[in-house]
């Protein structure tokens, strides 16, 4: 069976199939959440992604069951270090998540400073689309649960998200010279 064929018996409610699926992706996925977050927490969050994976197998849509999984495992891990009182450590995550292999320590202090700097261009904390992004992009909630978190419409949030986007884009590029230019 592939990948997409197990998501489907997990929806159906097997459970040798979930057995199946957490063997091939448990080993990268652990990999993965180890850049993001201590390594005793690991098999916790590891084990709430499968859970969640059970729970949201009839959402599923065909044709990516890793980049599935993955978004899984990553709003669990924003999950785990929200409710252990490690918010300050979402944007280290969040950069450090997009690496699939380790980084040279002064590139990714100097990552984390662009981020920050590019977070910053958004307003002051509190301000609505500092509270949008870190809603959106940090704790990866839906565009609907913002929205009543917030007490605004969705389109004020959806317009929020493109601002925000294109802040950060901007100031992104006042980093790196290669955007600028337009490469990449």
């Amino acid at each position: 069976m592939d990948d997409d064929e197990l998501v489907s018996a997990v929806a159906g409610g097997d459970d040798g199939a979930l057995r199946e699926l957490f063997s091939r992706h448990a080993p990268w996925l652990a990999a993965r959440l180890r850049t993001v977050l201590p390594a005793a927490d690991v098999e916790d969050v590891l084990q709430e992604t499968f859970v969640g994976v059970w729970r949201g197998a009839a959402g599923y849509r065909s044709g990516g069951a890793g980049g599935w999984l993955w978004g899984i495992a990553r709003r669990q891990a924003a999950l785990w270090l929200r409710r252990r009182g490690h918010p300050e450590r979402l944007v280290t995550a969040l950069v450090a998540a997009g690496e699939l292999q380790p980084v040279d320590p002064t590139e990714a202090a100097l990552s984390r400073a662009e981020l920050a700097a590019a977070v910053e261009a958004l307003g002051p904390e509190g301000s609505p689309q500092r509270e949008t992004w870190r809603l959106m992009y940090v704790e990866d909630r839906p565009v609907a649960e913002v929205a009543e978190l917030m007490g605004v419409p969705e389109g004020t949030v959806k317009s929020r998200a493109y601002q925000i986007r294109r802040l950060m884009r901007a100031a992104l590029r006042r980093h790196d010279p290669m955007l600028e230019r337009g490469g990449r």
